[in-house]
């Protein structure tokens, strides 16, 4: 079943770890891929450093400022293309990134097996017919890890807890 509306208006501290185990469903000329989240990362907003809304609203990161249940779809280090789930309420930047599905260790990994590119960007995930996420009940145990990729944050961004992978 399609996650719906309540789900992407909590914070994405507490979207995160809830994520996982569901599926990111994509529709192409093949059919529709399925992929279980396995792995995500939080971003809290303005005052966390670690966050792209944190040095302000940009034309890149303005999806942050989305009502939750939008993507954000950026390119990083010129090469991969990053997949976030926008959460709570427009005005209020939060996202979640997916960091992993099953089978495929990395974002980068993911969104490219996925197809998932910059064109998925502002993305309805509510609505749209071609990307959306399901629950089908799975409620994995997991790990809380310190998040990665971000040396430019401040040192207590840098160490919380706001990363979460599935147990293996």
């Amino acid at each position: 079943m399609r996650i719906n509306n309540d789900f992407y208006r909590q914070s994405a501290l507490d979207a995160a770890p809830a994520l996982l185990g569901k599926l990111i469903c994509k529709r192409d000329e093949n059919g529709i891929l399925k992929m279980r989240i396995t792995e995500t990362e939080c971003y809290m907003g303005i005052s966390d450093t670690g966050c792209h809304a944190s040095k302000g609203k940009t034309e890149r990161n303005s999806p942050l400022w989305l009502e939750g249940g939008f993507t954000y779809v950026y390119l990083c280090y010129g090469m991969y293309n990053m997949f976030n789930v926008i959460t709570g309420n427009e005005g209020d930047p939060q996202g979640v990134l997916v960091r992993g599905a099953e089978g495929f260790d990395g974002p980068g990994k993911f969104t490219k097996y996925a197809g998932i590119d910059r064109g998925y960007n502002r993305i309805d995930l509510r609505t749209s017919d071609l990307l959306w996420i399901e629950d089908d009940g799975a409620c994995p145990e997991y790990d809380s890890l310190v998040r990665v990729g971000i040396d430019y944050a401040e040192k207590e961004d840098r160490e919380r807890l706001w990363r979460f992978r599935v147990r293996v």
